[in-house]
């Protein structure tokens, strides 16, 4: 069931409209009819008019249907209220959406993000079926605990929410500390609207085998891998859980866990499915999501993904003007996967700034570890003297590029080696107390 607000288009409520049928699919349930009504605003008491219901009503008679889904979210007097007069199972948007993500989540992590959704949603929509635990008349043996039981639930309820939030705490430390860990490589996060594609690139990239399925929300858990896209280039690649329109706020906050690799990522990879009718509005909805992330101004790369399946060749070629910087890809068929690589290395390495740094040849611990964080772009083997010992030795000179975010990494590395210094009138570097080492 939608609604036509003035503020909206009847074809932007169809579209909507057929996306829930897609949930719908994905939550188990068959569709049987479908109802849009235009109204000025909204029903305080019913969502939509009182003739709309009884319609539905008769229809829910005829077709012994026994469940309705408003595509939009309904207020608890709403949902008590249409209940009554339909006396069936209801369901909102964002009721169906957490029934989904109960039903695909598999880790503890996704398990317990899943139940603190449910229970924020289900705490301020309880209703007063229960009254056997309400005060009884006066006289022994009559009177009840002094608490009725939708206070009972919603005690419980608060209680239950308030470990689940201790519990996501401690995992938000650990995952905290993971990340620390391997924060010494680029970290990639792969984005987009649910179902864009976004595991099957994972899994064409890095060699995994992340669930990816044709339907919505197939992923739920973030997954990290190792990933070299050059030769001697490591990053992390993580994928993450799709977004959609609508998507209930107690989700984003729920998931904050899942999404903090979002937020901790040094580059965006936002997957777009092209095939689809809706595209461009699937990347408003992204875009808007990244926005309540705060993490719209981190570096992105567009991948247009499903080329394959694309409906005119003019379409694509108007989509590569449009978006000069995208990559265009098929995930499932490895299209353009190689230049896709080398989109992504070109953002990593566009805002590199060059050094040189001087280091003892039996380093080569250090030296692997600016391979991983850099791209060197000349090392040159010679004789070296250390200062303080007077003493010649052999020594690298590399001339190497890094990312900002790394400076505070290669900075020890070069106040550790300042003391060195090359051998010979016709080799110099600029080097001083403030920025020892930077061309």
């Amino acid at each position: 069931m939608g609604a036509v607000l003035p503020t909206e288009s009847k074809r932007e409520v169809e579209d909507s409209l057929a996306e829930l049928q897609l949930l719908v699919d994905t939550a188990g349930a068959d569709v049987t009819d479908t109802f849009i009504q235009n109204i000025s605003r909204i029903n305080s008491a019913t969502y939509i008019g009182k003739g709309k219901v009884l319609e539905i009503k008769a229809k829910l008679d005829e077709r012994k249907t026994d469940l309705v889904i408003f595509d939009d979210e309904l207020t608890p007097i709403q949902l008590r209220n249409l209940e009554r007069v339909l006396e069936c199972k209801l369901l909102d948007r964002s009721a169906l959406i957490l029934d989904i993500f109960a039903k695909h989540a598999r880790s503890a992590t996704a398990k317990t993000q899943v139940e603190l959704a449910q229970l924020e949603y289900l705490r301020t929509r309880l209703t007063r079926h229960w009254t056997h635990l309400s005060r009884q008349k006066g006289g022994i043996g009559t009177k009840g605990p002094g608490e009725t039981q939708i206070e009972t639930d919603r005690r419980l309820i608060g209680q239950r929410i308030s470990t689940l939030k201790a519990r996501l705490l401690k995992i938000d430390k650990q995952r905290t500390s993971q990340r620390k860990g391997r924060a010494k490589l680029t970290r990639v996060s792969l984005v987009g609207y649910t179902n864009a594609g976004k595991s099957t690139l994972m899994n064409a990239i890095a060699k995994t085998s992340v669930v990816a399925e044709n339907r919505l929300f197939a992923t739920l858990d973030s997954t990290t891998r190792s990933v070299f896209i050059a030769p001697g280039r490591q990053i992390l690649l993580s994928d993450t859980v799709g977004f959609i329109r609508k998507l209930p706020h107690r989700l984003i906050e729920s998931f904050k866990s899942t999404l903090d690799e979002v937020r901790e990522s040094d580059i965006l990879v936002h997957v777009i499915d092209v095939s689809h009718d809706q595209f461009e509005e699937q990347m408003r909805v992204v875009n808007d999501t990244l926005r309540e992330l705060d993490v719209s101004e981190k570096p992105t790369l567009l991948v247009f993904n499903k080329i394959d399946v694309i409906r005119t060749e003019g379409q694509l070629h108007d989509l590569r003007a449009q978006f000069p910087e995208a990559a265009f890809i098929s995930a499932s068929r490895g299209i353009g996967l190689k230049e896709f690589r080398a989109q992504l290395l070109d953002v990593i390495e566009a805002d590199f700034s060059e050094m040189v740094i001087y280091l003892p040849i039996e380093e080569q611990g250090t030296i692997a570890h600016i391979r991983k964080i850099g791209k060197i772009l000349s090392e040159e083997y010679m004789r070296g003297r250390v200062e303080f010992e007077d003493e010649e030795r052999d020594i690298v000179r590399l001339h190497f590029r890094t990312a900002p975010r790394y400076d505070r990494d290669v900075r020890p590395l070069i106040d550790r080696f300042k003391h060195i210094k090359p051998v010979g009138p016709n080799i110099s570097t600029v080097s001083d107390d403030n920025n020892a080492g930077r061309l």
